[in-house]
């Protein structure tokens, strides 16, 4: 079960993958960039979609898209990776996580966010932190540092050394 649960008023960066909107703790966020080059790196697993060069510092980037499944992000006017700072055993990882458009930032208090959805017993829903109500639409939000598998980070990590 997620131990994360909100107790207060946060701000979250939504954006789209595919036609679902996800949602991450602004805490987590560095910053937007517009989509660039990604350089493959080889023997990486499928959606480690490769490397950018931020500012001197290598970056490794994970398609969002296939990680959770679904078809490859295809570059778009609106395609941008998102620069988010991931836990990895106690360690800070910077990671660019790949999202087919940024929407805006929503401020969320924890009466308009319900627990995540329990899906059985054999699909595995600790990255999502909760379902937050936006209008009449909900917006999973997601625990960036339980996305990804800490060896899925480590490797992440050693891309960028």
């Amino acid at each position: 079960m997620n131990d994360g649960l909100i107790t207060e008023t946060a701000q979250y960066l939504t954006f789209k993958l595919g036609e679902e909107v996800f949602a991450l703790d602004i805490g987590k966020v560095r910053e937007v960039l517009d989509f660039t080059t990604v350089t493959r790196v080889p023997r990486t697993p499928d959606f480690m979609r490769g490397v950018i060069n931020l500012r001197g510092n290598v970056v490794p980037v994970a398609d969002m898209r296939l990680k959770f499944g679904m078809t490859e992000t295809e570059k778009g006017v609106n395609t941008c990776i998102i620069i988010v700072e991931v836990a990895v055993d106690g360690e800070t990882t910077v990671l660019g996580v790949m999202a087919d458009s940024v929407l805006e930032v929503l401020d969320l208090g924890p009466d308009r966010i319900e627990p995540p959805p329990r899906i059985g017993t054999r699909l595995n829903v600790d990255f999502i932190r909760g379902m937050g109500k936006c209008d009449e639409e909900f917006v999973m939000i997601l625990d960036i540092d339980r996305i990804f598998s800490c060896e899925e980070l480590v490797l992440a990590r050693d891309m960028a050394d």
